[in-house]
């Protein structure tokens, strides 16, 4: 990897991704043709989870007021280590200094061309695992990743799925933005996730990365 690449600390934006994997596309089977969205996404669907959706391993995530439940998707992120722009799918992953397991917590809601900032953006909605460098980590396509709630198996999809693989998503996000040393940028979630409620403990495992765990709580008082 290039000597210019900043530290594993991941402390920059987090972008998140839907509509790249092909189950979820599936699901949506006819709906992708009729109003409002008119024909399938030429390009990735993007949203932000900014800095106050930031949180760690062992982290407490308060249901927002007004819900009881949440949404799970389990993803991989993958780390800038310098900032890119116009990236060539045969090169783009040399830009990547490390991966990490992401758990974006969302409220449930249908939209998904254009995903609503309430519902994804509520504090301590984006729980992320340490960064691990991207030289120790294999072959992406062959990665599982399992969420649990209290210890039981609640869903499991394989990163061979992707619509746009790891290279081919950079290369086409970076042809219309620019991506800094430090952003996040995941892979992408499946759509119709797991949910979960106060009191339960939340976990997602991947092979070769430590394990991220979080409690969910009810709403502030």
């Amino acid at each position: 990897m290039s000597s210019q690449h900043v530290a594993l600390d991941g402390s920059g934006m987090v972008y998140g991704v839907i509509l790249n994997d092909r189950p979820s596309l599936e699901r949506l089977g006819a709906a992708l043709t009729a109003p409002p969205y008119a024909a399938p996404p030429k390009a990735p669907v993007l949203y932000i989870k900014p800095y106050n959706t930031h949180a760690a391993t062992g982290a407490t995530v308060r249901v927002p007021r007004g819900a009881d439940r949440v949404e799970l998707g389990a993803t991989l992120g993958l780390v800038l280590g310098r900032d890119s722009t116009g990236l060539a799918e045969a090169t783009a992953l040399d830009a990547v200094a490390g991966l990490r397991p992401v758990l974006d917590v969302s409220l449930p809601n249908p939209v998904v061309y254009r995903p609503p900032v309430r519902e994804r953006c509520f504090d301590g909605s984006c729980p992320m695992g340490p960064v691990v460098p991207y030289g120790r980590v294999g072959d992406l396509a062959e990665l599982t990743l399992r969420t649990l709630v209290n210890g039981v198996l609640v869903a499991e999809r394989g990163l061979s799925d992707l619509l746009r693989p790891a290279a081919r998503l950079l290369a086409d996000v970076t042809d219309f933005m620019t991506l800094r040393a430090g952003d996040t940028l995941t892979l992408g979630i499946a759509l119709n996730g797991p949910q979960a409620g106060p009191g339960d403990r939340v976990a997602l495992e991947i092979d070769g990365f430590d394990r991220l765990e979080i409690t969910i709580e009810g709403a502030a008082p």
